[in-house]
């Protein structure tokens, strides 16, 4: 159970920066919107692998 709870703990950050994101600065600007929320995916994925996991 406690793992569960940490994995949604790191979502939830996850999907509030990309829509913070794409809220702020990509409307309208598909390509670059998508490029820029897998970027942040990919920089939090290496997070997680570095740090979090054990």
């Amino acid at each position: 159970m406690g793992r569960q709870i940490a994995i949604v703990l790191y979502v939830v950050p996850i999907v509030a920066v990309v829509v913070g994101v794409d809220i702020l600065f990509f409307r309208g600007h598909f390509w670059e919107r998508l490029m820029a929320n897998v970027g942040i995916v990919l920089i939090f994925a290496a997070f997680y692998l570095r740090f979090v996991r054990r």
